[in-house]
């Protein structure tokens, strides 16, 4: 029988390299006629991975992390009609099924029937159906003519792979904050955490036509990668408030639109820059976002966090000021990023040399058995996107 291994949660700051399952075209006792299996080519470390191995959510131990995938099909089952056998295939990592009335109108994040337990469903993730996750060397992807995205010309594609890999997730997600926040030509723009996704999002801003793109976060390292690619930058540990900082780059105190790329596991701002405090983000972006601004809030949030600061925060409860926003009409968008509604255009942007996403978020290909290492050095705010390669497939 043919072997697979996965990167498995273990328990708090604990993942490990395991043999698992070969994924079989089946959902329970049922044949999944519409799945396909993948021969993983690249799987990408994410940071709302990092929640669950920091042991910030109720993942059981033994999961099978990763949604971040592109893969080669080597399996496809009898209703699949579109996607063929040695097909090289981005895959969202939202799971939808194209049938339910929020896929037919564009939400595949809140799919109705992938998931028994609430709305939206992903691979290796607490709470968001079971699905084993793609941090491995095989796995079964369902709905794939619905799901997957092809990529053109093979070898075009594997030329641009570290690219290409961040289409399952981040630069969708960051591309969506930008969006969802209204960042057009000429935008100031305002991007809180300068991990993978914000920095996704600020290229994602620039490719908008934004003017100027300010990336905040208390991590050197990621603030140099930043300017790297021509983003001003905010070091949030200094004393002086984000207001402040704003108005020495921009002349003024205020941004035209915010994103939140930083989600629950916020931490103060100046001299309260260790402290964790989950509503920091929400709170100083409706603080500098002008009146009548929109907010993207791609960063993610979650109803149960058994290490959060105080009873409320545990379940999802932060102490948000929404009267400030009410009061200047600021406009909020949040949930999982709807990735098949952007991630076609951003290939084609990728293809034709619009766009090097891999070069903003600086990319470093690791193999399988380095993602234990991976994990240890991103969770240690490693300014790196570590893409995992368990075929040795990227040259």
């Amino acid at each position: 029988m043919a072997s697979n291994r996965g990167v498995a949660y273990m328990g708090p700051g604990k993942v490990e390299v395991q043999s698992i399952d070969f994924p079989k075209l089946a959902l329970g006792s049922r044949k999944c006629e519409h799945g396909v299996i993948l021969k993983i080519v690249t799987t990408n470390i994410c940071g709302s991975d990092q929640h669950m191995v920091r042991g910030r959510t109720t993942a059981p131990k033994g999961l099978v992390l990763g949604h971040e995938i592109t893969g080669e099909v080597i399996e496809a089952g009898r209703d699949v009609e579109y996607v063929k056998v040695g097909d090289l295939v981005s895959v969202p990592f939202n799971i939808a099924c194209g049938r339910c009335r929020n896929c037919k109108d564009g939400k595949t994040g809140i799919c109705l029937h992938v998931n028994p337990a609430r709305p939206g469903a992903a691979y290796g993730y607490v709470d968001m159906g079971g699905w084993v996750g793609g941090q491995a060397e095989y796995v079964m992807v369902p709905y794939a003519d619905f799901n997957l995205l092809r990529l053109p010309e093979k070898a075009r594609a594997m030329e641009k792979i570290r690219d290409l890999t961040l289409l399952s997730d981040i630069v969708p997600t960051g591309f969506h904050g930008a969006v969802t926040a209204g960042v057009g030509p000429g935008s100031i723009v305002y991007v809180a955490g300068g991990g993978p996704v914000g920095l996704a999002c600020a290229a994602g801003c620039q490719l908008l036509g934004a003017a100027c793109v300010i990336v905040g976060d208390m991590i050197p390292e990621r603030l140099q990668q930043a300017k790297s690619f021509g983003c001003e930058v905010i070091d949030l540990r200094k004393d002086a408030t984000l207001g402040q900082q704003i108005e020495q780059i921009v002349g003024i105190p205020e941004v035209e639109c915010a994103v939140d790329c930083v989600g629950f596991e916020a931490h103060g701002h100046g001299k309260e820059a260790g402290v964790e405090a989950p509503a920091t983000v929400l709170n100083s972006l409706m603080t500098v976002t002008q009146a009548g601004g929109k907010i993207g809030i791609p960063g993610l949030y979650v109803t149960d966090d058994p290490g959060g600061v105080d009873q409320n925060a545990k379940t999802g409860n932060l102490s948000i000021r929404i009267g400030l926003g009410w009061a200047k009409s600021h406009g909020f968008m949040t949930g999982q990023c709807p990735v098949m509604r952007y991630n076609r255009q951003l290939m084609h942007a990728i293809l034709y040399d619009k766009f090097h996403p891999a070069k903003c978020v600086n990319v470093a290909v690791i193999s399988l058995d380095e993602a234990p290492q991976g994990y240890k050095d991103f969770d240690k705010g490693a300014a790196k996107k570590f893409v995992l390669d368990p075929h040795r497939m990227v040259a």
